[in-house]
């Protein structure tokens, strides 16, 4: 048992007279309420359910413990309009309840409500009001009958809540309350039988974070109660916020007072400061947790400065769900401007059919109710008639005021958030009740209504930032500033290859692979193919240049067949001769293997096709130039190197040295092949799309075996050049195989410096460079002399000019 419990106890004790009869002896009903009030609305019936509401606020003298405590009322009890809502849900909820058949039959559900008066000593009064005697207040004894109080409804904020409770949990009387209670009391709350019918408040934290992500509000102000559940609220956001990427830009306290006139001693004192931190502040938003006596003094302090002293400051409010800012007395008289920008935490609700009719069905005239004269004067600011005001003059209440004409602040029509709650706690005592009362079910029932769909509220479409410097925009990426809070920074463009495509990003990152950044660096745009295709100019040209090669070598052979029966066609050994144009021309078109988007197939055929053919090629040649040296070794009649001379040594020639290309190839082929890839990475803004070579060391060898029969050509046709013979073609072949070696000595350095179709390129042009070497330099001369000179392509001539270079060479 608490301290206080004790304390009340002793009170108690101290102010009952000696009791010596029974526990129902009328004379002890002589004792006086020492703190009664007129304000009380009672319903019988064969069950009761209590309530505290907060209708009034009074202002009374202070208790000086010099006599015995009684309450002087200072000023007549302000209401609170809006309030008066949450009598009259519960009243409508029982009204429901006792029309319904399904819900405990044959009982009768009564209420009996008191009013807290936003005061400690009032709340602890009326909560003994509620166990015991209706007209006298004497703990732990009843005048007349005992009352059937089965559970009370309240309070409207913790503290009226924790102080019922306190009394409440002596008597094991449930408490059902519909406000949130503050983690401070999170003791109270455990020793007590108290139920809550709204969520519990860390709900509300987390909300405030993701209405705040929502807005991409991460520079806010904090104000709140100079108390401990104030403390609490700041401890708790300044340990959230952090973790979602918010900063505190200031936290203010409202001081504490007991009542409202209180604020205006505290306006020029505690308030001022406050109201100039807002003012210089560059948050935009306000986080604002307190009671109502708490954003009393705030709306007078914006009231009372923001017009006078300071420009306006055009905050956006965010109040929590403990103050509807809406329910404010003071409407009429202040600018509730202030708060225009202001979004208010609330306990969702849905719409209760009927309720709208029984508010319109009210009579002051007629209902027995101790708070409804009060409220119905304050809300259409009249008076009845039979009110003594002495001389003054006021309009008069007739009773036919329509509610329904109020404005929302001061009353609305249809339920508010906490006048639900009060609605479900009515219902959920009825069918805990029921469930009790009820002989066909061990547990009890289970409520009937179906899930309640809460409305979504709609989004603002304009809100205002609240940063502590300029969003870094998307491009940029955030950089701490040394000593300051982490919601304060520089921005930083992003690194070149990376972007940023949201506001204050905290790191720049990188496009996926298939992506590259903008020029902006706050995108990623798509990368196109890299392919050497038929489309461009580059590879039309090739295309045009390889045909164009092709068609001439052709035509070339088509020429020496056709005149294959001249001397000049049959002195070089035909056979060679078309073996060598035809395997030219497959060079030719091979290279348009290398154009195109790669396949697995072309992949295979490039390089080993390429290989091969060239390989023919050059083998050709090799055997017409080692021709040329056996003929002219072989001169002597009857010589065995003459019977070597002929077409078995040049086959034999060109068949080995190209079986020996094809084996490699082959090898390749079946070990390591090439196969079509895609580079990512080469090109920032390409996706090279290539042949793999697969093995390095298989490409290399087929190079360095083209090579080998390049350079032997080179070096018998260089010996041979000087042979006395009218058509010797060593001199000619030395000159193709000079150009054939440069092309290709200077295609390795430049095919390992490009990248992606410019790599193709290289090769096609080397190719078909190397083609053309041997096409020009060995072919156009006996092009010449059977096209043009015809009378030089006959045996005379080319036994006459043999001897003309046996002579001058000396060689005879």
């Amino acid at each position: 048992m608490t301290g206080l419990s004790i304390s009340l106890r002793l009170l108690v004790f101290l102010l009952l007279p000696p009791a010596k009869g029974k526990r129902n002896n009328p004379s002890l009903c002589v004792v006086n309420d020492l703190l009664w009030t007129p304000h009380q609305f009672y319903q019988p019936g064969d069950l009761l359910i209590g309530g505290l509401t907060s209708q009034f606020i009074s202002v009374s003298d202070s208790v000086s413990f010099e006599e015995h405590p009684k309450r002087n009322l200072l000023h007549e009890p302000f209401a609170v309009p809006k309030t008066y809502q949450h009598l009259l849900s519960l009243s409508f909820a029982m009204k429901e309840i006792n029309e319904d058949p399904k819900i405990l039959p044959n009982i009768t559900l009564g209420c009996h409500i008191y009013d807290s008066y936003f005061d400690a000593r009032m709340t602890y009064h009326n909560t003994l009001n509620l166990l015991f005697n209706q007209k006298k207040t004497v703990p732990n004894y009843n005048c007349d009958i005992w009352k059937n109080l089965i559970a009370v409804i309240g309070g409207l904020d913790s503290e009226i809540s924790s102080h019922m409770a306190t009394i409440l949990a002596i008597y094991k009387i449930p408490q059902v309350t519909y406000c949130l209670f503050a983690p401070v009391m999170s003791d109270t709350i455990q020793r007590s039988p108290l139920y809550r019918v709204v969520p519990h408040e860390e709900h509300q934290y987390a909300g405030i974070v993701r209405l705040l992500l929502h807005f991409r509000w991460n520079w806010v102000g904090i104000i709140a109660m100079n108390d401990d559940k104030g403390e609490m609220f700041v401890q708790t956001l300044d340990h959230k916020f952090p973790q979602n990427g918010i900063c505190t830009a200031f936290t203010a306290r409202i001081p504490t007072h007991s009542n409202t006139f209180d604020i205006y001693n505290m306006l020029g004192e505690h308030f001022l400061n406050m109201i100039i931190v807002l003012a210089k502040t560059n948050a935009n938003v306000c986080i604002v947790n307190a009671d109502t006596f708490g954003m009393s003094g705030l709306q007078l302090a914006l009231n009372q400065f923001e017009a006078h002293l300071l420009a306006p400051m055009h905050k956006v409010w965010v109040m929590t769900a403990h103050f509807d800012f809406s329910s404010e007395i003071y409407h009429r008289g202040l600018d509730i401007q202030v708060f225009n920008n202001a979004l208010s935490f609330a306990i969702p609700l849905t719409e209760v059919q009927g309720f709208q009719g029984f508010l319109q069905s009210l009579n002051p005239q007629v209902e027995e109710d101790g708070f409804i004269r009060i409220f119905w004067q304050q809300a259409f600011d009249c008076v009845f008639p039979d009110t003594d005001l002495g001389e003054a003059t006021v309009d008069s209440c007739t009773g036919e005021e329509k509610l329904e004409g109020l404005p929302g602040p001061f009353f609305e029509m249809t339920m508010t958030g906490q006048s639900y709650s009060i609605y479900n706690a009515v219902y959920a005592l009825a069918h805990a009740l029921h469930a009790m009362c009820s002989p066909r079910t061990k547990h009890g029932i289970l409520a009937e209504e179906g899930n309640i769909n809460t409305p979504k509220p709609q989004q603002y479409q304009v809100t205002p930032l609240s940063v502590c410097n300029d969003n870094c925009q998307p491009g940029y990426g955030r950089q701490r500033k040394e000593g300051k809070p982490f919601c304060c920074y520089d921005c930083a463009p992003c690194p070149e290859g990376k972007i940023s495509n949201q506001k204050d990003m905290d790191y720049c990152f990188k496009c996926p692979e298939d992506r590259y950044p903008n020029n902006a660096q706050n995108g990623c745009l798509p990368k196109e193919l890299h392919v050497l295709s038929y489309d461009e100019p580059l590879g039309f040209g090739l295309v045009v240049l390889a045909l164009g090669l092709f068609l001439t070598t052709a035509a070339v052979l088509k020429l020496f067949i056709k005149y294959q029966n001249t001397a000049i066609v049959k002195a070089n050994n035909p056979n060679l001769t078309y073996a060598l144009l035809f395997s030219l021309s497959l060079c030719f078109l091979c290279s348009l293997l290398f154009i195109g988007q790669p396949q697995l197939l072309t992949c295979h055929l490039r390089q080993t096709a390429f290989g091969i053919i060239f390989s023919v090629a050059v083998s050709c040649v090799l055997a017409k130039t080692i021709t040329v040296v056996w003929a002219f070794l072989a001169t002597k009649p009857g010589s065995w190197l003459r019977k070597c001379v002929g077409k078995r040594l040049a086959n034999s020639v060109v068949l080995c040295c190209s079986s020996l290309q094809v084996i490699i190839c082959m090898v390749w082929l079946c070990t390591d092949p090439p196969f079509p890839t895609v580079d990512m990475h080469s090109l920032p803004e390409e996706i090279i799309v290539e042949c793999h070579e697969g093995s390095p060391t298989m490409f290399s060898c087929v190079l360095a075996y083209m090579g080998f029969l390049a350079i032997l050509s080179f070096v018998v046709a260089f010996f041979a050049r000087k042979l006395p013979d009218t058509f010797n073609e060593a001199k000619f072949i030395t000159f193709s195989m000079l150009v054939f070696c440069s092309v290709w000595l200077s295609f390795v350095p430049t095919y390992l410096s490009t990248k992606g179709k410019y790599m193709a390129a290289v090769e096609i042009f080397s190719i078909l460079a190397s083609g053309a070497g041997l096409l020009v330099c060995i072919f156009p001369p006996k092009c010449y002399i059977i096209i043009l000179r015809p009378e030089l392509n006959n045996k005379e001539q080319l036994a006459r000019r043999s001897t003309l270079q046996c002579v001058y060479s000396k060689r005879c």
